[in-house]
């Protein structure tokens, strides 16, 4: 288990010393449950299982408060207001880095001598996703497309100069960017990507033509790219898997902005591009990232984390929906009773999303606490988190809604925008198609040999 650094204790310790604390009226969870995982309930659940399972070390419980207070304090006032204006709240995701006082966030997994965290931790990931989310998961959702997508791949795959020129910049919030796989025809089929780059002997470098589509922090303001991505692109021709890793950053020339993607049914405060590579020349020694043609690892590796924060996500928008769920049924006289808890119906919608959170979210940290970054091969739980956590979040805020009748309908009472949110976790990351098919894979390998 690696420590938290010096910089995130410090900023945990003075948040603790500030008081800043999540609001009762957001703690209803809490205090309907007895066993709840939340921390502060009671002073028993210090010894309780499940709380070692949440929070396994001191230091991930000052993690997840720093991480809670400042969602509290700063994200949830703003969430509404970006939701309904799709608009990206730039300001505020720069407060996730490490300049000016910063959380110290946007590079939780990044070595700490290139200015990150220094906590390549999957449970770290875990709790910051589950807790950002809980407010908005529109701007966790651009948080991981920078904080794992880039910041994590490269901090496991470049080598040392390239985190010298890259990684403070990422890390202390002055560049906000991403990573790009996905094209207009090839989502779910990533290998048959056809974005290609030819090298270039006369220059050292190679010459990059291509789309990307669907890219998470594409565009900050709707015209201007952000500020660096990984790219894949194909670089041979005798297999699929004869992929590259770039790093391409703004301003260079042939890289622009296709179109910023609007009217989305959720994730609408995260923006999302079409970004346009036309002859993008990329010098060899300090643009390729790994192994010409290896890129492929990398790709399948990140995309486990990804997939466990893309669970955690989920985690964090059940949390919430559970949360005012209860808060309404309890607040709210029917029939002549004191409160909705008073129908079997509301008692079934309450219980059963309940019961299915717990499921969800010891699922996650089960396989979070065990899960080795740098390693590849735990693609079957990290699909079947993902595949149970996201289907049940988008279930459970359905049954907020359904408890909440018309006041769950609307905006102002949050449900309704962490169902559509919730839809994505379906989609991106991997479909939940593509989960049945690479767990029924592996699960075939088994060959007859029995589950633990």
């Amino acid at each position: 288990m690696h420590r938290l650094t010096p910089t995130v204790r410090r900023l945990a310790a003075a948040k603790s010393s500030k008081n800043i604390l999540i609001s009762k009226s957001k703690r209803c969870f809490a205090s309907a449950s007895p066993t709840s995982w939340d921390a502060d309930t009671n002073d028993s659940m210090n010894t309780n299982s499940l709380t070692k399972l949440f929070n396994p070390t001191d230091d991930h419980a000052a993690l997840r408060e720093m991480v809670r207070s400042f969602t509290e304090r700063e994200v949830e006032p703003q969430a509404l207001e970006y939701n309904r204006s799709e608009t990206f709240n730039s300001e505020l995701f720069r407060k996730f880095g490490s300049q000016n006082g910063g959380l110290g966030i946007l590079g939780l997994t990044a070595p700490d001598e290139f200015g990150g965290t220094g906590l390549p931790d999957a449970t770290a990931v875990s709790i910051v996703h589950e807790e950002l989310s809980y407010s908005d998961p529109a701007l966790c959702l651009s948080y991981l497309a920078h904080s794992i997508l880039l910041v994590n791949n490269l901090a496991v795959n470049a080598n040392d100069e390239q985190l010298a020129r890259f990684m403070p910049g990422i890390c202390d919030g002055s560049k906000i960017g991403g990573m790009c796989m996905s094209e207009p025809n090839a989502g779910t089929d990533v290998l048959g990507m056809k974005s290609n780059a030819v090298y270039d002997s006369a220059r050292d470098g190679f010459i990059l033509n291509g789309t990307k589509m669907w890219i998470t922090n594409g565009t900050l303001t709707g015209k201007e790219t952000g500020d660096l991505f990984l790219v894949y692109a194909r670089t041979g021709t005798e297999k699929r898997s004869d992929i590259t890793q770039f790093v391409v950053e703004a301003g260079m020339e042939g890289f622009n902005v296709g179109q910023k993607i609007t009217d989305k049914l959720g994730m609408r405060a995260s923006p999302t591009a079409e970004l346009v590579f036309e002859n993008v020349f990329l010098p060899a020694k300090t643009h390729v990232v790994g192994d010409v043609n290896g890129a492929t690892l990398c790709m399948m590796r990140n995309l486990e984390i990804e997939r466990v924060a893309l669970a955690a996500m989920a985690v964090g928008i059940a949390r919430r929906s559970l949360d005012e769920m209860i808060a309404y049924a309890s607040n709210r006289p029917a029939f002549g009773k004191s409160s909705l808890f008073g129908f079997g119906q509301i008692q079934k919608h309450i219980s059963e999303s309940y019961a299915e959170y717990m499921a969800g979210k010891c699922y996650l940290y089960a396989m979070a606490n065990g899960l080795n970054l740098s390693t590849y091969g735990n693609g079957l739980d990290a699909d079947g988190v993902k595949l149970y956590c996201a289907t049940m979040a988008k279930n459970v805020a359905d049954r907020a809604i359904q408890v909440m009748g018309g006041y769950g309908y609307c905006g102002e009472y949050t449900v309704e925008r962490l169902w559509r949110d919730a839809k994505l976790l379906e989609i991106g990351g991997g479909t939940n198609e593509s989960h049945h098919k690479n767990m029924a894979r592996d699960l075939h390998k088994l060959d007859g040999n029995k589950l633990e």
